[in-house]
């Protein structure tokens, strides 16, 4: 799952549900959301985190009909989708960069793909059950690559929406 801001028009959210290889089985993303003002100033610095996590990311993981039995972001901010769904949500980290909790709702940790797995710190499971699964994810799965096609549709999808 990833988002991209829309300079002047909010964020889009896209989310790529794959098959345990990559392959993609599901693509779905929502037009730009931007914040009213009022919002700005209520939800302040938890702005962001509601945004991605709340409306965007569960809109759309209501719309997908394949349900992923893990949502990978590299945006902290998509951690609070994990609030919002009974479905694991985990950020990938360089080792030297995990997230401090104290900013984001980040806590612990699985490694997967050579890369590093931050888990919303209310969901301490989470990271349990990635590990009891690992042996169905090939050990050299590149999990950022998933994620950069989810950007690149994304950007397809803004090019389209700014020449209407």
């Amino acid at each position: 799952m990833a988002a991209v801001e829309v300079e002047g028009r909010g964020c889009v959210g896209g989310l790529l549900v794959t098959n345990h290889n990559g392959r993609p089985l599901e693509f779905q993303c929502t037009t730009p959301v931007k914040p009213d003002r009022t919002q700005e100033i209520l939800y302040g610095r938890l702005l962001r985190p509601w945004l991605l996590g709340e409306l965007i990311g569960k809109t759309l993981l209501d719309r997908v009909s394949i349900k992923p039995q893990l949502i990978v972001t590299s945006d902290p901010d998509l951690l609070e989708l994990r609030n919002h769904t009974q479905t694991p949500v985990a950020c990938t980290v360089e080792k030297s960069s995990i997230v401090d909790p104290t900013r984001h709702a980040a806590g612990e940790t699985a490694e997967l793909g050579g890369r590093h797995l931050q888990f919303h710190n209310s969901h301490l499971n989470d990271s349990r059950f990635v590990k009891s699964q690992l042996h169905l994810i090939p050990g050299q799965a590149d999990l950022e690559e998933p994620l950069e096609r989810v950007h690149e549709a994304l950007n397809e999808t803004i090019k389209t929406v700014l020449t209407r």
